[in-house]
């Protein structure tokens, strides 16, 4: 330690410099000293501290000597240290930035408003201004991408997004390489095939030959292929139903949610060709880091999705019914029995899918159930 103090203060006296910067040193030395004294431990520190000392001064040395004009070494060492804090903040910055999962949505409409309320609903808040393309999660590392819905499986593709929420529809007619692991549940609807109601048409069989109107060329291509059936299609974007009333078509194929578009358009529904609803999509690119945030989203999502498919049912019955009133009720493992105040008759707690529900409530009066208490579940977390 003595010897590394002793040629630090010689290269100290190699600075042409006045006695200021030869005290001001000198004075650091001594406190370094005493501060080694009383913390043996701490001899690398000290060693590392004469190594950047030794740095600042030789750096000064030869800027003197090159332009003539001094540089003070104290300035160099904050310099090194201010150098290493802020590549240090650049790089967590950085790191945390390319840990945010990119999930892509609808820009606008009724996937859009249904794929924010489900992220909501999982516990993440966007902070979202009007006509902002994307925005940010303040309380997980998510980004929002605000997308038109058509482009999505090229965005996924590319490794532009990570993960995206769509329509089954849209995947199956330009992105069927990509796969989606999970369901939703909402935004539900049929792409189907329809003719004018005072069409001779009834079946697939009866356009063979005939003209079709579409907005999924790709979808209906090979699903005619598949089924042998030969037609000249159009491809329209959007307004896919006026195509038989201006006679540019015999029939379309479009999503159909409730019927009401073909019905105020005169057309009737002769063919489905798959049903589909909102899933999770995930990009090929999506690197392992990423995957690990997905996979917390999709398990917040299946809780939600549980819950909403769900009741609690709180019941009361006599005691020499509860093994029938237990066959009945599902249950996630099995239902939960408590006794009551009043003597021969417990209070039983199960889980019933919402599916089945007036069957089940039927079948539990039946076997002398009474006081059916039925509550909603916000999550489910099996």
């Amino acid at each position: 330690m003595i010897n590394i103090g002793s040629d630090f203060i010689g290269s100290c006296k190699n600075l042409q410099k006045n006695n200021y910067l030869q005290v001001s040193i000198w004075i650091i030395t001594i406190k370094i000293a005493i501060f080694v004294c009383y913390k043996n431990k701490q001899c690398t520190l000290f060693k590392t501290i004469i190594i950047i000392f030794k740095f600042a001064i030789k750096r000064s040395e030869s800027v003197l000597n090159k332009i003539k004009i001094f540089t003070n070494p104290f300035e160099t060492i904050k310099r090194v240290f201010l150098y290493k804090k802020i590549s240090r903040l650049l790089e967590h910055q950085i790191k945390k930035k390319m840990n945010k999962i990119r999930i892509a949505v609808q820009k606008s409409g009724r996937l859009n408003e249904d794929s924010m309320h489900i992220l909501k609903e999982i516990g993440i808040a966007i902070d979202n201004g009007k006509d902002q393309l994307k925005a940010a999660a303040r309380n997980f590392p998510l980004e929002v991408f605000y997308l038109r819905n058509g482009d999505i499986p090229q965005y996924l593709r590319d490794g532009v997004v990570d993960a995206a929420i769509i329509g089954e529809n849209v995947l199956i007619e330009k992105g069927n390489d990509i796969e989606f692991v999970e369901r939703l549940g909402f935004s539900k609807c049929k792409v189907s095939i329809a003719v004018p109601k005072n069409s001779t048409a009834n079946s697939l069989k009866d356009l063979d030959g005939k003209r079709i109107a579409t907005s999924y060329p790709n979808t209906v291509t090979k699903y005619l292929e598949k089924n042998k059936i030969k037609a000249q299609l159009h491809t329209i974007n959007g307004s896919v139903e006026i195509a038989p009333n201006i006679g540019l078509a015999d029939g379309i194929c479009d999503i159909v949610s409730s019927g009401s578009t073909l019905f105020k358009n005169g057309l009737k529904e002769i063919e489905v060709l798959f049903e589909s609803e909102a899933v999770l999509a995930v990009s090929p690119a999506i690197s392992e880091e990423k995957k690990v945030i997905l996979e917390k989203i999709q398990f917040r999502i299946k809780a939600v999705l549980k819950g909403r498919n769900s009741k609690y049912v709180l019941l009361n019955a006599p005691n020499d019914k509860i093994a029938e009133i237990i066959s009945i009720l599902p249950g996630m493992k099995s239902p939960t029995v408590l006794p009551l105040a009043k003597e021969g008759w417990s209070s039983v707690h199960s889980v019933i899918d919402k599916g089945q529900f007036w069957q089940i409530i039927d079948a539990l009066k039946a076997k002398g159930a009474e006081g059916i208490l039925v509550c909603p579940i916000e999550n489910m977390v099996l």
